[in-house]
């Protein structure tokens, strides 16, 4: 795995690549940086704008597009996030060349169509109708409206009816030119291949050079806000979620202390204290959301609609109680020797690979830092990491969003 240094239309490109024999397989990604829902004018947008390029290209029409895709397998296809929009290829080595033709048609000409336009407005909506009958969905959109407020981050990333409707074609033409640009472009390219046959001065004749974007920051509520929504369920829904601030080289640190409070599954502490101590929850995870303009903890729990206030009073005591005491040693011992044992698998193919070097380099690590983070967790002491845990008071400023049915029947 190296970083090399692209010019494109004298533009400066970073390149992250691995040269795999392994297969017959090569995966190209173009992303771009602050060209998410977070760089768009209506919402749902950046989401469109994506299933907009699934429909192939103007000259071809999405059926024949598609199918001559298919003929050789080759995928291609484009995704939305919150800060970047990517545009991936994957296929066979003696196909590249093809596939590549064939992206750089896409970017040259979109199929712009008002019919186009009518069946994704037509899909989006009814995803959207069909989310109203989801408890999950609800509940996590209610916490991020709290968490997030005055942000992208607080409305659906697929937009809503109101805003759909009012996307027109020229809307998403304006998102699709003026975001995907090589000067928020970095590429990855990893697999069967090398250098020499990647015709990367083509992608100057199908995207503008534009100008460097700065992504604004999204500050993460402090308020503690609850959002109670009544529904007819059967069960409480209950997101939670707070401010996470910590510094760049104290990342491996983070990783150990979520996997103790609730990204293991049945090993954490919020699990053994709520369901299998207590029994008052069928599931509870939390994580860490890391990413460039924003750091924060969520975490959800199902419980009966009855306890649902004993569940939200004990996941603010176990995370108040795990600031100020930490971890046991037992708990740094269990969580060490899975993370050393379970996490190398994350880098067992090539495609693995290089998703965690885009991240590496996206986050501003250097490449290779997954391998540190694993020595330095061999070393981690237990004080190191309390100390560490004391410094995250932000966990305690918990927002929650509890979605339930205020119909059931009071225990007896």
């Amino acid at each position: 795995m190296e970083r090399l240094n692209l010019k494109i239309a004298n533009s400066d490109i970073a390149l992250i690549y691995e040269h795999s024999s392994e297969l017959p397989l090569v995966g190209i990604k173009l992303v771009f940086k602050v060209a998410g829902s977070c760089n768009e004018k209506k919402h749902g947008i950046a989401t469109m704008a994506a299933e907009l390029l699934s429909e192939g290209s103007k000259r071809l029409g999405s059926n024949e597009f598609n199918r001559a895709l298919d003929m050789r397998a080759i995928l291609l296809s484009a995704s939305a996030g919150y800060e970047t929009f990517e545009i991936s290829l994957e296929c066979l080595s003696e196909h590249f060349e093809y596939g590549f033709d064939m992206l750089l048609e896409l970017l040259a000409q979109p199929n712009y169509d008002k019919n186009i336009l009518k069946k994704l407005k037509t899909q989006t909506l009814g995803i959207i109708a069909s989310n109203n009958s989801d408890f999950d969905y609800q509940a996590s959109n209610a916490l991020k409206a709290i968490l997030y407020p005055n942000s992208r981050l607080a409305a659906p990333s697929i937009g809503t009816p109101e805003s759909i409707a009012q996307i027109e074609l020229g809307d998403i033409k304006e998102f699709i030119e003026n975001s995907l640009n090589l000067e928020n472009m970095f590429i990855v390219l990893g697999g069967d291949i090398a250098l020499e046959r990647v015709k990367f001065d083509r992608l100057a004749d199908v995207l503008k050079v534009g100008e460097v974007r700065e992504l604004s920051p999204v500050e993460v509520s402090i308020e503690q806000r609850e959002e109670i929504i009544s529904r007819p369920s059967q069960q409480a829904y209950i997101y939670f979620g707070s401010p996470l601030k910590f510094a760049l080289e104290d990342r491996y640190k983070l990783s150990v202390a979520m996997f103790i409070l609730g990204s293991s599954g049945f090993g954490s502490r919020l699990m053994e204290e709520i369901r299998v101590k207590r029994g008052l929850a069928y599931s509870v995870y939390c994580s860490a959301n890391l990413n460039l303009s924003y750091n924060s903890m969520s975490g959800y729990l199902q419980t009966k609609n009855e306890n649902k206030d004993k569940a939200i009073h004990l996941i603010k005591s176990q995370i108040a109680k795990f600031v100020k005491k930490g971890v046991t040693q037992k708990e740094l011992n269990a969580a060490r020797n899975f993370l050393l044992g379970s996490e190398p698998l994350r880098k067992e193919t090539m495609f693995k690979r290089l998703a965690i070097a885009q991240k590496e380099y996206y986050q501003g690590y250097d490449l290779g830092e997954f391998d540190l983070n694993l020595e330095r967790i061999k070393s981690l002491k237990q004080k190191e990491l309390n100390e560490f845990i004391a410094s995250l008071e932000e966990l305690n400023c918990l927002s929650i969003a509890c979605l339930y049915s205020c119909l059931y029947s009071e225990p007896k």
